[in-house]
């Protein structure tokens, strides 16, 4: 039932999209479209992601077969949506192309990547709302390596446009594509019109994906074409992988036990495609359990995600560094200097020992010794600023030697 709940409402909002064109002049009614579901229990998913890269450039605003082009790509779209079965794949749907009001930016991500819900799916196609500007198809390429990337198993890269305008950067954008993702990846232009150069460099992006091929979307319409279609692509004729029925969500987090490669994750987690919680900065902690969001590639950070240099420890009551901790601070120049707008706090501690003045003074000896050293290794002063906390803030217990030996450290934060 939600199944058919999901499919009547993008009907709805299709014969939207179609009173919203009959204003802007006269247009040949397209073929009636009566979905052939498709039952899930005989089909495996020959590829367990997809991605729909459409076409909204200006080019798309030309006639073809009685009908603006965009609405070709727009109704070969929606229909394939209605058809494509739910089955635990993820899926997402990127523009190129925009009249202004649309966005500003040359390729914008509409759904997704996220588990394919045609419902989910219907309401990203209702945010491409008109045509404008030229073809960055290969900035939309582009941006598809961040997409697909870390998504397990194998992605379909549809490509629905006219192939018209586009810049001499789209194939290498293609190849370097098929190069990141290799077998992984198949690619599926779909052919809007009939420009012979389009078609070309279509079938060029086909030949770089090496598993795909181009279809042309008039010929893909009626509901026998696209059952086809949906099946060349995206299905397999056997016994599911996936079977929504007796799948489970352990950990409530949306993502099936059977595609989680992190279960348990706490609740109110936010996670990627693959259950695993969010690692923004990408320093190996997750984004709940990071207490130092922002640090810079490569730095290395403690179990809370702060950035602290694991080899340059203090001896206790001195504020010298000692060579050991040499090389994690050459780390900090080349850090710095691969990111020229980004400034240092430099936060100086001690462990429990002593007086809590004489702590204080002694944690801000040793955060200008960590300056000193930068400063003589060519960073310039002003981007670094030190800071005493003494005792205040321990990294491990004061109850033995060895956690006390971890709390005579600095600590850096970034600033930008």
């Amino acid at each position: 039932m939600k199944h058919l709940i999901s499919k009547g409402l993008f009907v709805a909002v299709a014969m939207v999209f179609m009173v919203g064109c009959a204003a802007q002049g006269p247009q040949k009614p397209f073929s009636e479209f009566a979905p052939q579901p498709l039952d899930a229990s005989q089909y495996s998913l020959k590829h367990n992601n997809f991605l729909v890269i459409l076409d909204g450039s200006s080019s798309m605003e030309e006639m073809f077969n009685g009908n603006q082009k965009f609405d070709i790509a727009r109704e070969f779209v929606g229909r394939m949506n209605q058809t494509l079965p739910e089955m635990g794949q993820v899926g997402g749907l990127r523009s190129f192309g925009h009249k202004p009001s649309v966005s500003g930016d040359p390729t914008m991500m509409l759904y997704g990547m996220e588990p394919y819900t045609a419902q989910g799916f219907a309401a990203g196609l209702t945010k491409l709302t008109g045509t404008g500007g030229n073809s960055p198809l290969y900035r939309a390429l582009g941006a598809a390596i961040g997409d697909i990337d870390g998504k397990s198993g194998t992605t379909a890269l549809l490509i629905v446009s006219d192939g018209e305008k586009m810049s001499p950067k789209t194939t290498a954008a293609a190849q370097a594509l098929k190069d990141k993702f290799g077998d992984t990846l198949c690619i599926y232009p779909v052919l809007v019109g009939d420009d012979k150069e389009g078609q070309a460099l279509l079938q060029s992006i086909s030949d770089i994906g090496g598993c795909g091929f181009v279809s042309e979307a008039s010929q893909t319409l009626s509901s026998s074409a696209m059952v086809n279609f949906v099946k060349n692509v995206f299905l397999t004729a056997g016994t599911p992988k996936y079977v929504p029925s007796v799948v489970k969500d352990s950990d409530n987090d949306g993502v099936p036990d059977d595609r989680d490669k992190c279960p348990d994750t706490p609740p109110g987690v936010e996670v990627d495609a693959d259950g695993c919680p969010l690692d923004t900065d990408g320093d190996g902690v997750y984004d709940y359990l990071d207490k130092c969001p922002g640090t810079p590639a490569g730095a290395k950070v403690n179990p809370m995600g702060c950035w602290v240099l694991g080899d340059l420890l203090f001896d206790f009551d001195k504020s010298d560094i000692k060579p050991t901790g040499y090389a994690d601070l050459d780390d900090v120049v080349g850090i710095l200097n691969r990111n020229p707008e980004m400034n240092i706090v430099l936060q100086g501690h001690t462990d429990s020992k002593g007086k809590d003045a004489y702590n204080q003074a002694l944690s801000m000896r040793r955060a200008q010794s960590v300056r000193t050293y930068l400063v003589n290794k060519g960073i310039i002063a002003d981007r670094m600023k030190c800071e005493a906390y003494g005792e205040s803030m321990p990294a491990a217990s004061n109850d033995t030697e060895f956690g006390r030996s971890l709390n005579r450290r600095v600590q850096l934060m970034p600033v930008k």
